[in-house]
């Protein structure tokens, strides 16, 4: 990877936390990219195996069967094609709004992904971690399956750790 591949997003602080955002320009209309971002047969090719109930209120289950990870979540915010929010936790867990925001732009899609964590979490973990799965999103649209980019999570983690540090 190139320092020309490495895009990364930004974290500020926010009252209660922190807020990570990353953005992504797809060739895909958002059509194409909500269907990435919202059926199960495409969540497990980039993301984990899971299911979105696509109303608000509606079931969020993501299953990260190698890590023990289950996010068991409801929908808070739903715009069909425009915005997906959920909350990043389970059960007893302290909320961390992720929002998902897509855009119809000349030649594809302009990808907006926030998500709010608590002041006391790895922030810059899970910063990178996005940008990993944000990689594999990628190639999913193109129908290329690829596995987690380590060396991506790596190189962001400590960029993103950069950032807080300062």
């Amino acid at each position: 990877m190139s320092d020309d591949d490495f895009h990364p997003g930004t974290i500020q602080r926010r009252d209660q936390g922190f807020e990570g955002r990353l953005e992504r320009c797809y060739a895909q209309d958002p059509a194409a990219v909500w269907a990435m971002l919202t059926e199960p047969r495409h969540l497990a090719q980039w993301l984990a195996p899971g299911t979105i109930e696509l109303r608000r209120g509606g079931a969020v289950r993501i299953d990260f069967v190698d890590s023990g990870i289950v996010i068991d979540s409801t929908v808070m915010a739903l715009e069909p094609q425009r915005i997906l929010e959920y909350s990043w936790s389970s059960g007893q867990q302290p909320e961390r709004p992720i929002r998902w925001e897509l855009a119809a732009q000349a030649g594809g899609t302009r990808l907006t992904l926030s998500v709010r964590l608590p002041a006391d979490e790895d922030v810059a973990k899970a910063c990178a971690g996005f940008e990993g799965h944000l990689a594999m999103l990628a190639a999913a649209l193109e129908g290329v399956p690829v596995r987690f980019p380590l060396e991506l999570y790596l190189r962001a983690r400590q960029h993103y750790q950069a950032l807080l540090d300062a």
